[in-house]
Order: C-alpha cells, then sequence, then structure tokens
C-alpha cells in the first residue's frame, strides 16, 4: 500500500499531481481577470478538470496558500446580488511565480515526450 510518497498511485501522489496543475492553472485563469472561487472552478475545465472531481475547499484552501505566499490577494466582492463573495486577483509575484511554474511543466513535458518516444521505439 502506498502512501503517496513512495512507489505507486495512491491518493497523496494523486492529490500532489493536481496540486501541481491547479496552482498554474488558477494563477493563468487569474491573468485573465479577477474572480471568484467558483468562477474559477468553472474554469478549470478549459485544462481538463472535471468540476465534480475538484472538492471547493481543496479550492479555496489553494487560494489561501496562495494568497498566504503573495501570489494573489482577494476582497470582498460588491458586485454580488446573493452572499458577498470573495474576489481574487493576480499580484506581480503570482505572475512571476507562473511564468516559472509554466517554464516547469515545460520541462516536464518534453521528459514525458521523450518517455514516450522511447517507449514506442522499443517497447510496442
Amino acid at each position: 500500500m502506498s502512501d503517496g510518497r513512495g512507489l505507486g498511485i495512491g491518493k497523496g501522489r494523486r492529490r500532489q499531481g493536481v496540486m501541481g496543475f491547479l496552482r498554474p492553472a488558477l494563477l493563468f485563469l487569474l491573468t485573465r481577470e479577477n474572480a471568484h472561487g467558483y468562477s474559477l472552478l468553472d474554469g478549470l475545465t478549459e485544462f481538463g478538470f472535471n468540476p465534480k472531481q475538484i472538492d471547493p475547499s481543496l479550492l479555496y484552501r489553494t487560494l489561501r496558500e496562495m494568497e498566504e505566499a503573495g501570489w494573489v490577494s482577494s476582497n470582498i466582492g460588491e458586485e454580488s446580488r446573493g452572499p458577498q463573495r470573495r474576489v481574487y486577483q493576480l499580484q506581480p509575484e503570482g505572475k512571476t511565480y507562473l511564468s516559472e511554474l509554466i517554464d516547469g511543466l515545460r520541462r516536464r513535458r518534453d521528459e514525458i515526450n521523450i518517455l514516450l518516444q522511447t517507449y514506442d521505439q522499443e517497447i510496442r
């Protein structure tokens, strides 16, 4: 049985993979416009996330962590007719961090492509 830190595919590893892609996706969405949590949750579908499989508490925890890191800021939006919603804005530090994350994702994509090509050539 895996605890997500060793070999195997456990819930811990899956969550780490989601988090590794959730942060850059959220930061990218905030480059387009300021947004509240549920609109960000909806926007994640563009990147292949299934909103029914993303726990809103994970989304809000991630936004809080990004706010604590100084990548985003938030305030209570006044345009809502219902309950007040927190609106998130990308900060310059977040834009810099997003650029670093994208560079890392590009490197990972290249590594994955090399592995897949080698596998296809030698195994298939």
